[in-house]
Parts: structure tokens; C-alpha cells; sequence
């Protein structure tokens, strides 16, 4: 279907977000994936995630490597910045592009072969340099290119579509993004929209780095009985963490009530929060407590989706690195070449 072209003539029912745009101005080429194709609901839910934000299309950077998961940024945010680079090297030129200009949003989409498997060392460094990005993976457990074989994240014990069972032991990409230095780290499922929406847009606002892994089943080698990346298996061991939403630049809204019990919460635009107390000993701030989570839910055959993790008070590369608050692509050739006896002056001080 890739010779049909979206039209691109907008209804006029449609309804713009605070800066003029309509969820239309969020949209991509038309996909072509499988139909069922778990990787469209994270398009949707990306799409879905800026036009609630207000942000303009144009200041997102979107970068990918190679699998079914880096052929989706063509289908959301048609007119932000996007690169397609080689298998499991996304993260260095990410990592490159966010050093010469760090005003853009970082948007990096990858998959569970392109991250667990020949893109592993690159994602830890990445993770643990602190580059400001949300690190997006499409994580559907095998290699849907190359016609169904396990990948790195398959769980022990699986069953592929031809039913060779798994013997291998699966890497846990939440668990890795904790131990590596991850100031936000979230897991969710495709199928479950009203979870990663939010937990999307909390991404997009963090000022570190945020992972989140997103359970997607594909629906031609990995969506039948014995597989624990389908979408019966996730929806029936899903163990949700918290109900997520966003708020800005509004008054505080408070309450109290003990947990186990429900309260309903009038919000500013008159709608109505029902909220129910859940996990009452879960520490979303904890480090620690997030990776032994993990472990424990694991144990018990259960996939944890929601906010694990968040740092309230992040660092970056660029804190790091101590660099200028002005973009390094925007600085003249005067502040970047300052002269011979600057030069001779810092070869002196590295001798």
C-alpha cells in the first residue's frame, strides 16, 4: 500500500491543541505493517502523546536503527527531523545529534533486536552517559524481518510460532535501563493505550533520560498459545504498577484517603478523576526497590507495566560535559576556533 498517498486536506471539525495544530499534524505516511501490527498502536499512542503536549512537530529529532520497530517513525510526526541509521547504531548518532543540538526533543525508536542484541553496548552507554532522549522499544520478542526466530528478550520457556521452545535466558531491558543509570524508566503494552499515553508524555517532559520498553506483539509470528509476547498472554499477566496522567501550569489539586479505597477528584476543566490507591508500598523513586520489584513480580510469572522508575532531580550529558547553554550548531567559527595561544595553552595544560 506504500503507493497510496495520505490526503492531506484537514476536516475542519477537527479540533486544534493550543498552538493551532490538529492531531492530523502529528500523523506520518500511511503504515505498512501487518495488520494488528502492535507497532501501529505506538504510533497512535506517540501521535496521540504530542498533540496533547503542544508540541511542534518540527522541534522533535526522531531516530531509529533497522527492524519493523525502526520502519514505524515513518508513520507519526511526518514533519520532525528523522534519521534511519544502521542496525543497533542508533544511539550514537542520537547521542552525536543531541551534543551539536540540544534544543530538539530526542526521540529514539528501537526494538528488541535492535536494542538486546546486536545494539546492547550501544544502548548501555547511551543509558549511562545520561543523554537527554526518550528511548523508545517496540519489544515484541522476536525478529519479525528475518521470519520469526527468538530474540534476546523472548522469555525461557516460549514457544515460537513452529513450536520450538525458548531454552534461553531473556534480558530484561527495564532491569538493564535501572542498573545502568536511568532517571525514567517505564514498561507498558501496546494494547493498553490509556497507560501509554501518559506514561509517553511523562517521558517527553523529564529532563533526563527516559526508557520505556512497550510490550508489542506481532501478529504474524509471535501471537499464538505459548508465546508470553502476545496479546492474550500480556493482557492476562499484565501487573499494573499505577494509573498515569499529566498535568501543567495549573494550581495544585489535593486530597487524601487510605490505601485500597477509591476518591474522586474534580479536576480544572470540570471532568471528574476516580482514583484508587494501588501498590501502596511501591517507591517509583527507589532505584533499588524498582529492579528488586521487577525481580519478585518476575518470580511470579507477571509483567510489570506502569512508571518504575523516576529521578525528580536528573542530570545529562551536557551537565557532565559542562557544555555552553547556546546549541554547539548555532556557535560562530570565532567562540568554536579561539586562536593559536588558546590552543597552545590547553596542549600545556594536558602535558
Amino acid at each position: 500500500m506504500t503507493y497510496i498517498i495520505k490526503p492531506k486536506l484537514h476536516h475542519p471539525t477537527l479540533t486544534p491543541n493550543a498552538i493551532g495544530y490538529t492531531r492530523r499534524d502529528y500523523e506520518g505516511a500511511i503504515s505498512t505493517m501487518c495488520a494488528g501490527c502492535g507497532h501501529d498502536s505506538i504510533s497512535s499512542a506517540v501521535i496521540q502523546a504530542c498533540y496533547e503536549l503542544d508540541i511542534e512537530p518540527h522541534r522533535v529529532a526522531k531516530l531509529s536503527g533497522i527492524g519493523c520497530s525502526s520502519k514505524s517513525p515513518d508513520y507519526f510526526l511526518g514533519n520532525a527531523h528523522g534519521f534511519n541509521t544502521v542496525h543497533g547504531r542508533m544511539p550514537s548518532v542520537l547521542t552525536g545529534a543531541n551534543m551539536a543540538n540540544k534544543d530538539l526533543l530526542y526521540l529514539g525508536i528501537s526494538g528488541d533486536g535492535d536494542t538486546a542484541s546486536i545494539g546492547l553496548g550501544q544502548f548501555a552507554h547511551a543509558i549511562r552517559r545520561g543523554v537527554k532522549m526518550v528511548y523508545l522499544v517496540e519489544n515484541n520478542g522476536v525478529y519479525g524481518l528475518t521470519k520469526g526466530q527468538f530474540s534476546a528478550t523472548a522469555d525461557a520457556g516460549s514457544k515460537s510460532k513452529g513450536g520450538v521452545v525458548n531454552e534461553d535466558s531473556p534480558i530484561d531491558l527495564c532491569a538493564l535501563a535501572l542498573q545502568m543509570g536511568a532517571t525514567f524508566v517505564g514498561r507498558s503494552f501496546s494494547g493498553d493505550k490509556e497507560q501509554l499515553v501518559p506514561l509517553l508524555k511523562a517521558a517527553f517532559t523529564h529532563g533526563g533520560t527516559a526508557m520505556i520498553d512497550v510490550l508489542s506483539p506481532c501478529v504474524t509470528f509471535n501471537n499464538h498459545a505459548g508465546s508470553t509476547k502476545s496479546y492474550d498472554y500480556v493482557r492476562e499477566h499484565n501487573d499494573a504498577l499505577n494509573r498515569l496522567d499529566v498535568f501543567f501550569g495549573r494550581d495544585e489539586i489535593t486530597t487524601q484517603y487510605e490505601p485500597g479505597s477509591t476518591v474522586e477528584v474534580a479536576q480544572h476543566d470540570g471532568s471528574i478523576l476516580r482514583l484508587h490507591k494501588l501498590h501502596d508500598s511501591y517507591a517509583p523513586t527507589d532505584r533499588l526497590h524498582a529492579m528488586r520489584y521487577l525481580e519478585e513480580r518476575k518470580a511470579l510469572g507477571e509483567i510489570v507495566t506502569g512508571l518504575l522508575y523516576v529521578d525528580q532531580a536528573p542530570s545529562t550529558l551536557h551537565d557532565h560535559l559542562k557544555t555552553v547553554d547556546v546549541p554547539l550548531n548555532k556557535l560562530g567559527a570565532k567562540v568554536l576556533s579561539p586562536g593559536r595561544s588558546k590552543l597552545e595553552e590547553i596542549n600545556a595544560s594536558l602535558r
